[in-house]
């Protein structure tokens, strides 16, 4: 059986923004997104949350194997099922997420990304947080 969400569904430790929403983590990363969306990448609108996939690795060469495969041309979905230790079998999806819901580093690579495909994926280098390495796509913005 796969481990629960580690972005989504476990509870940070004495975190300083006071707690989670919903079991989602809330941590303060020290320079997190902007408050009011601007000066983000690009062409990017400022959004409120984002429909998110991600590869969750605790191994840096295990994670750095599967960005080599997905940057091969394999779809996200099918490179998450083989190397994903968390919402493997759901090709990794994590569903909708909100601003503030999301590990600091997290949630700003997430928020910077363009939206993209599983066959055509736009994915964020590896990103570190106290889970492990994370490759992350989003699939929508609102």
């Amino acid at each position: 059986m796969a481990k629960k969400g580690a972005v989504a569904d476990k509870k940070a430790p004495d975190n300083k923004k006071g707690g989670d929403k919903k079991g989602k983590i809330a941590e303060d990363s020290g320079g997190g997104a902007d408050k009011k969306g601007k000066g983000g990448k690009g062409d990017l609108k400022a959004a409120t949350a984002v429909n998110v996939r991600h590869i969750l690795c605790e191994k840096h060469s295990k994670a750095t194997e599967a960005l080599a495969k997905i940057q091969e041309g394999q779809p996200f979905n099918k490179v998450a099922q083989e190397y994903s230790e968390d919402k493997a079998k759901a090709g990794g999806s994590l569903g909708w997420m909100v601003r503030g819901s999301m590990v600091g580093t997290f949630q700003d690579a997430a928020f910077a990304l363009t939206p993209s495909s599983v066959d055509k994926p736009i994915v964020s280098s590896l990103v570190k947080t106290n889970f492990g390495y994370h490759i992350i796509m989003v699939e929508g913005r609102r």
